[in-house]
C-alpha cells in the first residue's frame, strides 16, 4: 500500500484553513449580526471576536488530534480514536443527515440570492426575487443539482474548481474592507456607527441575548475549519506546522471578517444594511457596475463554497457504509469504476440537501409563522449540535493523553471543551424562545430549540435502528474490497 509524500509546507497548509473557511457566510450573517444587535456595531465586533476565538482554541485541539493520530483523518475518525465507534457512527450518522446537507441546503440558497441580487439594480428583478420568491426556490435546488453533478460524474473538475474559487472569495472582502472603510471614514458613516454602543438594549431580549444570538450566527460563518486536518499525513513537521497553521489562519479569517464588517457600515447607513443586507454596501461603494461586479465574486465564492460542502456530502453516507453499518450499506458502499465515486451515496446526499433546502424556505423564508411552533434555523442550530459533539471528545483526549503535556494535551482541551459548552448555551439561550416580536407580542410560546431537539433524536432514533440492525454480511463487509460498480457504456 503506497504512502502519502510530505510535500505541503505551512503556508499551503494556512491557505487551505483560508480557502475552506473564507466563503459565503460571511456575507449574509454580517446581516444577522446587525439584525440581532439592533445596529450596534461594537458589539457585533465582539461577537465576531468571540466567534474567532472558539475556532482558534477549537482547532488548535483538533491539530493536536491530527497529529496525535497521524494516520486517521477527518472529524469522525476521530471520534473513534478518542470515543469508541458507537459514538462515531452516531457522529458521521447526523453529519450526512443533518449537519452537511443542513449547510449544503443553506449555501444553495445564499448562492441563488447573490446571483439574483445582480440582476435587482438594473430593475429586472425586485428585491424580494433575491430573497424569498419561487425563483430563488427554483435556482437554489438548480445550484444543488448543478454541484452534485459536477462532484458525483467530473471529481476532477469539482477539485479544480474549488481551488480557483479559493482567490475569487478574498476579493469582495478584501475590496470592502479597504475601500469601504476609507469611505466610510470620509463620510462619517464609520463613525456614526461606532457610536451606536448601547443600541442593541433597545433590541428583543437586551444585550445579552443580542450578542448570543450574534455568536451563533457568526459560527455558520466560521464553519470548515475542522477539514483543513485532511492534510496532516501530507504535511511536512505536520506536529508544528498544523497548529500553527490553523492558529494563524484563523487569526487572519479574523482579521478579514472584522475589516469587512467595519467596511460595510462605511459605505451606507447601518440601517440600510439592516434591511437591505450587503448588496447595497456594494452598489453604493462601487457603482452599478462595478457593484455588480463584484456580486458576480461574491455568487462565485458562494458556489465554491457550496461545491465544497457537496464534495464532503457525496461521500458521507459512504463512509458510514463502507464501515457495514447504516441503511442498505453494500449499496451505498458501491464505486463507479469510470468516476470512482459513490454515486449511490451521492444520490441520497443529494436528496438529503433537497429536504432541508425545502424546510430552509418554508421555516425561515416564506412565512415567518408558517410553521408556527415547528420552525428553527437550520443553518444555526445542526454546527451548534457539532460543538456539543466535541465535548466528549476533548474530554477522553485529556484522560488519555494528559501526562504527555499539560499545556498541548490537558489546558487547551480544557478550554475547548469551555469554548463548546459556551456555543452550546449561547444556542439555548438565544434560539430557546421565538426570536418574532409579532409571536411575542401575541403571548405565542414557540421554542425552536425544543423542535429542533425533537428532530435531532427523531434522526438518532432511525441511525440507531440501522446500527443495531443485524445483517449476516455485515462482517464480510468490513473484511472484503469496496464493490465496484461498473457505469460505462455498453459498447
Amino acid at each position: 500500500m503506497g504512502e502519502l509524500k510530505k510535500k505541503y509546507g505551512l503556508f499551503t497548509a494556512m491557505g487551505m484553513v483560508i480557502g475552506i473557511v473564507v466563503g459565503s457566510g460571511v456575507f449574509f450573517k454580517a446581516q444577522n449580526v446587525l439584525n440581532s444587535t439592533n445596529g450596534d456595531m461594537p458589539l457585533g465586533i465582539i461577537a465576531w471576536l468571540i466567534g474567532g476565538v472558539v475556532m482558534v482554541i477549537c482547532g488548535y485541539v483538533f491539530a493536536n488530534f491530527a497529529t496525535k493520530y497521524e494516520k486517521v483523518n477527518g472529524l469522525v475518525d476521530y471520534a473513534e480514536a478518542t470515543v469508541g465507534k458507537k459514538y462515531a457512527y452516531y457522529l458521521g450518522w447526523f453529519m450526512a443527515t443533518v449537519y452537511i446537507p443542513g449547510m449544503t441546503s443553506a449555501l444553495a440558497w445564499v448562492s441563488a440570492r447573490y446571483t439574483l441580487a445582480i440582476f435587482v439594480p438594473s430593475g429586472i428583478l425586485e428585491p424580494g426575487d433575491a430573497i424569498s420568491s419561487d425563483i430563488c426556490l427554483a435556482l437554489s435546488g438548480f445550484y444543488l443539482v448543478l454541484s452534485y453533478a459536477i462532484n458525483a460524474l467530473a471529481p476532477k473538475l469539482a477539485g479544480k474548481l474549488q481551488v480557483g474559487m479559493t482567490v475569487i472569495k478574498l476579493i469582495p472582502l478584501l475590496l470592502m474592507a479597504i475601500v469601504g472603510t476609507i469611505v466610510g471614514i470620509k463620510n462619517g458613516n464609520t463613525i456614526e456607527a461606532f457610536q451606536s454602543m448601547g443600541a442593541s438594549g433597545t433590541a428583543d431580549g437586551g444585550t445579552t441575548q443580542a450578542l448570543l444570538a450574534s455568536v451563533v450566527a457568526v459560527a455558520f460563518a466560521y464553519e470548515g475549519w475542522i477539514l483543513a486536518t485532511s492534510i496532516n499525513a501530507e504535511l511536512k513537521d505536520s506536529k508544528k506546522n498544523l497548529p500553527r497553521a490553523l492558529v494563524l489562519g484563523s487569526i487572519v479569517i479574523i482579521v478579514i471578517y472584522i475589516t469587512y464588517y467595519i467596511g460595510i457600515s462605511g459605505s451606507v447607513p447601518v440601517e440600510a444594511l439592516m434591511k437591505d443586507g450587503a448588496n447595497i454596501a456594494f452598489t453604493t461603494t462601487f457603482g452599478n457596475v462595478g457593484g455588480t461586479l463584484v456580486g458576480v465574486c461574491i455568487a462565485v465564492s458562494c458556489l465554491g463554497t457550496l461545491n465544497g460542502l457537496m464534495l464532503s456530502e457525496c461521500r458521507s453516507m459512504y463512509g458510514i457504509a463502507a464501515n457495514g453499518k447504516g441503511p442498505a450499506h453494500r449499496t451505498f458502499s458501491e464505486l463507479s469504476k469510470s468516476t470512482n465515486m459513490p454515486t449511490n451515496s451521492s444520490v441520497i446526499g443529494l436528496m438529503f440537501c433537497a429536504v432541508w433546502l425545502l424546510y430552509f424556505f418554508i421555516a425561515n423564508l416564506y412565512s415567518k409563522n408558517f410553521l408556527g411552533v415547528f420552525s428553527f434555523d437550520s443553518s444555526e442550530l445542526p454546527i451548534i449540535t457539532i460543538y456539543a459533539f466535541y465535548i466528549p471528545m476533548f474530554a477522553l483526549y485529556i484522560k488519555k493523553n494528559h501526562k504527555e503535556g499539560f499545556v498541548k494535551h490537558c489546558l487547551m482541551p480544557i478550554l475547548g471543551i469551555i469554548c463548546c459548552a459556551f456555543m452550546v448555551f449561547a444556542a439555548l439561550y438565544s434560539h430557546g424562545y421565538s426570536p418574532y416580536k409579532a409571536a411575542k407580542a401575541e403571548g405565542a410560546f414557540k421554542c425552536p430549540v425544543l423542535f429542533y431537539l425533537i428532530v435531532f433524536a427523531a434522526f438518532m432514533i432511525v441511525g440507531a435502528v440501522f446500527y443495531h440492525r443485524k445483517d449476516s454480511d455485515s462482517a464480510e463487509i468490513d473484511e472484503t474490497p469496496v464493490s465496484v460498480v461498473d457505469e460505462s457504456p455498453e459498447k
